[in-house]
């Protein structure tokens, strides 16, 4: 069946691209079932996993402090963590997302799955970005919440996002060489983009043509 990766900056509409490919190729849509087969085999809870997740800036401290004692971004120092490590979440994470590529496939948000999966001859590897103030404008239009609300969040995600790849894969997940396709979501509209993607996915001889 063949699997899609997208890895998104926040602003660009990664969710909504992902799911409505994935509707579109007739393929499940993987994002926070990921999380909670990770929780299953480690034994935790699915919002221990949540807190792990490459998209939550406390999550991604959590996960290093179980490393070693690091500083806490907001002030203070996080103690190491009775639950599994970060290896241990990064390891169940990558055999989740090789079960999928192996099975029915899907379309995988995050969990840096072009690097996880960068190899497979089955699989769309596709960033979604834009400038960051056209992502900025763009998650205010869509969430209705205030501009600075809005900052605040994007400086979060994207920090933890980048931290996430940088800390197990020694790699910057905005570089182009990742991916297959790159598209700036916030130059075109969602329509074209979904359209982009679909016509990627067909060329790699994934979904329906």
């Amino acid at each position: 069946m063949g699997v899609v990766t997208v890895s998104a900056a926040y602003g660009a509409a990664g969710a909504e691209v992902s799911r409505a490919v994935a509707e579109q190729l007739g393929l499940p849509f993987h994002d926070r079932a990921i999380a909670a087969q990770v929780a299953g085999r480690l034994g935790v809870s699915v919002s221990e996993a949540e807190a792990n997740d490459e998209t939550v800036l406390r999550g991604l401290w959590r996960l290093v402090a179980s490393l070693g004692t690091m500083p806490d971004p907001v002030g203070g120092v996080l103690p190491t963590s009775a639950l599994p490590d970060g290896r241990a979440y990064r390891q169940q994470t990558e055999r989740v997302l090789a079960e999928i590529a192996d099975g029915a496939g899907g379309v995988v948000l995050g969990r840096a799955g072009a690097i996880v999966l960068g190899d497979r001859p089955d699989a769309l590897h596709v960033r979604l970005d834009g400038p960051r103030e056209r992502r900025l404008e763009s998650a205010i239009a869509r969430s209705g919440r205030s501009r600075e609300e809005v900052l605040r969040e994007m400086q979060a995600n994207d920090r933890s996002r980048e931290a996430y790849v940088r800390h197990f894969y020694r790699c910057d997940p905005a570089s182009a060489q990742h991916y297959h396709l790159v598209v700036d979501t916030t130059a075109l509209p969602m329509e074209t983009v979904i359209d982009l993607v679909l016509t990627a996915a067909h060329g790699r001889g994934i979904g329906a043509a």
